[in-house]
């Protein structure tokens, strides 16, 4: 297996961005919020901005590992707000219609993430 971390911010939680697993190439993304290059959570409050920069840093990790989003094969998302997060959908749909990606996924509502101004986290499996 290979780590895969376009960052080093994680290191001191002792994650990887991304996990590529041999023989076939699929990678396994951590998850994946509206944080600095440094992982200082952005756009407090902004649904739309928060999907935007996780999104950003979901392509990051997947670049990394010589993917892009049309490799994702599963998108799950955490929301801490249900009625922001269908405000902003059109992010997603941009997103992922841009590039014809339609990956299974699942949407849950959680009470809360890593930090109380992130509202949404991405967890992606891709293949390629």
């Amino acid at each position: 297996m290979k780590a895969i971390n376009p960052w080093t911010w994680q290191d001191q939680f002792d994650f990887s961005q991304g996990v590529l697993a041999p023989p076939g190439r699929v990678l396994f993304c951590a998850g994946q919020t509206a944080v600095d290059p440094d992982g200082r959570p952005q756009h407090a409050g902004n649904m739309a901005a928060q999907l935007d920069l996780a999104f950003d840093n979901l392509e990051r990790v997947l670049g990394e590992a010589g993917m892009s989003l049309p490799n994702v094969a599963r998108l799950n998302f955490y929301v801490t707000d249900m009625a922001a997060f269908r405000s902003a959908s059109h992010v997603v749909k941009r997103r992922l219609a841009g590039v014809d990606c339609k990956p299974s996924g699942t949407l849950l509502g959680v009470a809360t993430l890593f930090h109380p101004a992130i509202l949404v986290e991405l967890e992606a499996t891709a293949v390629g």
